[in-house]
């Protein structure tokens, strides 16, 4: 395994080894002692998974304090633009966004620290996207962030999205619980 730093501070990836044979692929998503051993105290208690059709933008979602959580992201089955957004005050990167692929068949775990806002688009039928969280899900604590409101480009002309989706607050308009280096 290694872990590999993003240009939004406290977001990590994760690339796991590999294995495959004749059989197919084998790949650890998640080692208690590999993660303590580089300080990401990391204790799971809820984990959950989607699956989505192609074209498919889920977020960007989020939980407030006291029910934010880290949240580690994989993809067992298919592919997937995964985007995170930085919407803690006072941080570096406050207002900026990472994307990258997370795939079957790369195998990368995103890990996100507290603060963040995340969402995906699915670019493949019946892509199962996998979440671990350090908190359990909260109804009054959820929240999110319009998918089209800080400047990504998600390059899909016929989105396919919730209701719930589509009703969050811009960017622009959103007043963050989130302080950088508190909370965290």
């Amino acid at each position: 395994m290694k872990i590999v730093d993003t240009n939004i501070f406290g977001l990590k990836i994760l690339k796991p080894r590999i294995f495959e044979d004749s059989r197919g692929k084998f790949i650890k998503t998640f080692t208690n002692d590999f993660f303590l051993e580089f300080g990401l105290n990391i204790d799971i208690k809820e984990t959950y998974y989607s699956i989505s059709h192609k074209d498919v933008i889920r977020g960007m979602h989020f939980q407030t304090p006291p029910y934010d959580h880290i949240k580690l992201v994989y993809v067992p089955a298919g592919k997937i633009i995964d985007v995170v957004l930085d919407i803690r005050k006072k941080s570096p990167t406050f207002g900026q966004y990472f994307s990258c692929e997370l795939s079957s068949q790369n195998g990368k775990v995103l890990i996100l620290p507290k603060g963040l806002a995340h969402g995906f688009k699915s670019l493949q039928d019946n892509t199962n996207v996998t979440y671990m969280q350090t908190t359990c899900y909260a109804p009054h604590n959820d929240g999110g962030v319009r998918y089209d409101s800080f400047g990504f480009d998600w390059d899909c002309v016929d989105p396919k999205l919730s209701d719930r989706d589509n009703s969050f607050p811009c960017f622009g308009e959103f007043q963050t619980p989130f302080i950088f280096g508190e909370n965290s």
